[in-house]
């Protein structure tokens, strides 16, 4: 059982930055899938970054080039840096892991608020 704390949401001016963290409860960058997701009021939850193993990630065009995502194993944490922030990227953002040998295995943070508006 894999259990993930998303912190470091807030309010944040457009062209603003903001570090998202997701702390899970065991070594699992290995093993798992490791994205952020986000949704927003009136869409459906959407994939804005992925990683395997610290690498072969992939991210929604809508934030390419601005985001990013990143671990630290040894701290079992996942980061997503967002800079250049637009208002569209107001939403709730959420971890999620899920076992690359068997995906019937995921797991979601309990998501944290990212709101960019002047």
């Amino acid at each position: 059982q894999v259990q993930l704390v998303e912190s470091g949401g807030g309010l944040v001016q457009p062209g603003g930055s903001l570090r998202l963290s997701c702390a899970a409860s065991g070594s699992i960058f290995r093993t798992y899938v490791m994205g952020w997701y986000r949704q927003s009021p009136g869409k459906q939850r959407e994939l804005v970054a992925s990683s395997f193993s610290g690498g072969n990630t992939n991210y929604a065009d809508s934030v390419k080039g601005r985001f990013t995502i990143s671990g630290d194993n040894a701290k079992n944490t996942v980061y997503l840096q967002m800079n250049s922030l637009k208002p569209e990227d107001t939403a709730v953002y959420y971890c999620n892991a899920v076992k690359a040998a068997d995906m019937r295995y995921t797991y979601w943070g309990q998501g944290t608020q990212v709101t960019v508006s002047s």
